[in-house]
């Protein structure tokens, strides 16, 4: 079982689309693995995807929604507060067969929803992992969805299994359930210093490493308490550079300046902190990957729920405009995003 959780703490870098893709491409390539999104995010935008983009979205996710029990992960993580140190018996009642609502999915996909209930439940999620007793209760709360995770790699069999996580920016509870259930993180990133900024705020959050002005915090910290109490948070797997700028073929020089000193951030901090790190022998900047940015094809992925192996070039029709997709940059794009699904 491998398992890769998809977060920033900066919203609007991509990474609900690259879970679709990394989730679509994988399954694509493995038939014979399963492959589970699990969606902790409340707007649920990798679900929206999954299940058909705009024009089938909605319609299916109200379907998913409107089952007794919700089939979604806030119904599974309601009945996880109903009874909060057992795990449930059956989780099948909370995954949902993709293909089922979206023919382009391959059929070895699975998804465990996304639900805005989640950002209702938060609270109530929060309030039971602090009781006092058992006195392990908030380890436990925090291993709801990696239990979901051993449920469902039991419910596959004999067959591999790959989970993709896609995250909230937020440090809420859900994200901390989404961090913990996860072995490997990947961060996609746009080469801007507010990035740059977002990348230290994970280090902070996940590993307790940070400025000297922020240490009096770290006695209350995340980290500090999954250490103590044994709770696994994962390593930084892959940095994706996404949405690229391009200027006759190559990475503008703006770009290049930024990525750069995100690179040295995150290879400075490997020199103290090789333990963070899922490949902590190499160097931080080997593991980065660039995007170019071709916002036509991400607009139709996303909007038709198409895979990368499935999207052609020529003209789409979106919202009753038409969308010219060019060859050349589509393979440029295709290229790039095989390239990261082949890091996984």
């Amino acid at each position: 079982m491998t398992s890769y959780a998809f977060w920033n703490n900066k919203g609007g870098v991509g990474k609900s689309f690259l879970c679709f893709v990394a989730a679509s491409e994988y399954a694509y390539r493995h038939p014979d693995t399963d492959v589970y999104v699990i969606d902790l995010c409340p707007q649920a935008n990798v679900s929206e995807t999954i299940l058909g983009g705009n024009p089938n979205s909605p319609k299916a996710l109200n379907s998913l929604i409107q089952k007794k029990p919700r089939a979604t992960v806030a119904g599974y993580l309601e009945a996880r507060l109903n009874s909060p140190f057992m795990m449930l018996p059956d989780i099948s009642p909370y995954v949902c067969e993709a293909r089922d609502f979206n023919s382009n999915i391959p059929k070895n996909l699975k998804l465990v929803c996304g639900d805005n209930l989640l950002e209702i439940l938060s609270e109530a999620i929060r309030q039971t992992s602090q009781l006092s007793i058992p006195i392990d209760a908030w380890k436990q709360v925090l291993t709801w969805i990696k239990d979901l995770t051993v449920a469902l790699r039991k419910k596959s069999g004999n067959r591999d299994t790959l989970f993709v996580i896609d995250c909230n920016p937020s440090f809420a509870v859900y994200t901390q359930l989404a961090l913990v259930a996860a072995e490997n993180l990947v961060i996609p990133f746009t080469a801007d210093d507010s990035s740059r900024r977002a990348l230290e705020n994970v280090v902070a959050l996940l590993y307790g490493i940070s400025d000297p002005l922020t240490e009096t915090y770290a006695r209350i910290s995340f980290a500090k308490r999954a250490k103590e109490e044994g709770l696994d948070i994962p390593k930084l797997h892959t940095f994706v550079s996404n949405r690229v700028t391009l200027f006759e073929g190559n990475p503008s020089k703006a770009f290049q300046a930024v990525n750069k000193t995100i690179k040295q951030t995150m290879d400075a901090l490997h020199q103290k902190h090789r333990h963070i790190y899922a490949i902590s022998k190499e160097l931080p900047s080997k593991s980065f990957i660039s995007i170019p940015d071709y916002h036509s094809a991400c607009v139709v992925a996303a909007h038709t729920g198409t895979p990368l192996h499935k999207l052609k070039s020529g003209p789409k029709i979106i919202v009753e405009e038409r969308v010219q997709l060019n060859k050349d940059p589509l393979d440029r794009y295709r290229t790039a995003l095989e390239e990261f699904v082949d890091c996984l």
